[in-house]
């Protein structure tokens, strides 16, 4: 009975001492496979939380939370103005990349069209309750300034909502016809009555454009639509060259060199007056003076 008893007993201390290894060996081979995975997640590029539309929103469309997701992307790939939540409580660190603040119940316009899964930007929606229009493009303490323009000065109708225009005035300086730049790269929010930068329409020549401006440019761009005639160039979009003083008269445009008058200043003579009866004799004297 001894013997049997002794028999169980070193079998179950073999079959523990067995256990005991193979379990190092598991956790030994877990703790490898750990490692490894640790490395590989620093290999991987870090995902941040980026909102984007359900659907296809266009022009104009308004939009709510309810139309807006979560989805995870590259975190150096997050484009600028991108919102990171849905919706937050006001005065958290999370309002500040909040597409809306918790109880705002007014819906959003977008100011592009966008694709579904499309990341939502700031610069391209309104605020809440403000519809897509000029006044939703329009920057603080900036104002809306319409040119008349035609085929000629409208650059054919190539103008969109979004477009850099520089501005010319041509008129007339002490009689001569001259040609300067008055307005340079100024921002377009509208043409004729549309703001949709996205409008695909057939290539029409516009009758006005909007832009935005200072109040100080309100008052040039008035005295010089009233005083000459107003042509617009337009910026391409790559386009960072800073445009200086820009002036061309006529001679300036045919190379007429005007020439140089010589002042021919008349000899002073001085002279005395004296009588001799009745006639009156002048006589060449030095000037003193």
């Amino acid at each position: 009975m001894r013997m049997i008893f002794a028999l169980f007993l070193a079998a179950g201390i073999g079959l523990a001492v067995v256990a005991v290894y193979m379990a190092q060996g598991q956790m030994a081979q877990f703790q490898a496979e750990r490692d490894h995975y640790a490395q590989l997640q620093k290999k991987f590029p870090r995902l941040a939380d980026v909102v984007v539309s359900k659907k296809e929103l266009k022009y104009g469309e308004r939009f709510t939370p309810q139309d807006l997701t979560i989805v995870k992307v590259q975190a150096s790939g997050v484009p600028k103005g991108a919102f990171s939540t849905i919706v937050a409580k006001q005065g958290t660190p999370e309002a500040k990349n909040a597409a809306f603040i918790e109880g705002e119940t007014r819906p959003r316009a977008m100011l592009r069209s966008i694709e579904p899964f499309e990341p939502v930007l700031a610069q391209k929606v309104t605020n809440p309750g403000v519809d897509a229009g000029i006044m939703a493009n329009l920057e603080p303490n900036k104002r809306a300034f319409t040119i008349q323009v035609n085929v000629a000065t409208g650059v054919s109708g190539f103008l969109r909502p979004g477009d850099r225009v520089d501005v010319y005035w041509s008129g007339k300086i002490n009689g001569e016809p001259v040609t300067k730049l008055i307005q340079p790269d100024l921002d377009l929010i509208a043409i004729d009555q549309s703001a949709d930068a996205d409008r695909t329409a057939q290539t029409q020549i516009a009758r006005t454009v909007t832009a935005q401006v200072s109040p100080e440019q309100v008052a040039a761009l008035t005295l010089a639509q009233s005083t000459g005639n107003l042509t617009l160039s337009l910026v391409g979009s790559r386009d960072t060259q800073q445009v200086g003083k820009i002036e061309i008269d006529r001679n300036q445009l045919l190379g007429i060199q005007e020439k140089q008058v010589e002042k021919v200043v008349a000899k002073k003579v001085c002279t005395i007056k004296t009588r001799r009866g009745s006639e009156v004799i002048e006589t060449e004297i030095p000037c003193t003076n």
